[in-house]
């Protein structure tokens, strides 16, 4: 058996294009894929985000020591045309954030971040020995 629509009072081509259309879903969410790297003297995560640019990310670090990933895009694809009437427009939104917690032997000062070809580069230099030492507070006994 299958479904019946009642096309009463409706003209053709307004139902014509809700069957075409009802059940399509033209975007596909998924989230950005993320590699984490480490070498003797940095870290570096990737973030694969093909056809996002540098000005939809927003990077920072959060007082509870996280590097925080944010993307944000949004998009319409519209024409403008005097001579018809758009029975359907695609609009795009995308939203995601990603949190790291930092081991204590980043260099905080130094981080940096790239876009190139599609994937976000985070660079997360290695503290030197001398840094390292230089944190150090020795407490003095009285």
């Amino acid at each position: 058996m299958l479904p019946v629509r009642n096309y009463r009072n409706q003209t053709w081509l307004p139902t014509l294009f809700n069957e075409l259309f009802d059940d399509w879903t033209p975007t596909v969410h998924t989230t950005p894929a993320f590699n984490v790297v480490e070498d003797a003297k940095s870290y570096k995560v990737e973030v694969a985000a093909p056809g996002m640019t540098k000005d939809d990310f927003k990077i920072h670090l959060n007082d509870k020591n996280q590097l925080i990933v944010h993307l944000e895009k949004k998009s319409e694809d519209k024409q403008n045309d005097n001579e018809r009437r758009y029975l359907r427009h695609e609009f795009s939104y995308t939203t995601f954030e990603q949190s790291l917690i930092l081991p204590d032997t980043v260099n905080k000062q130094g981080i940096t971040a790239a876009m190139q070809d599609g994937v976000l580069t985070i660079t997360l230099p290695k503290k030197t020995p001398e840094q390292k030492e230089a944190e150090l507070q020795y407490i003095e006994i009285k």
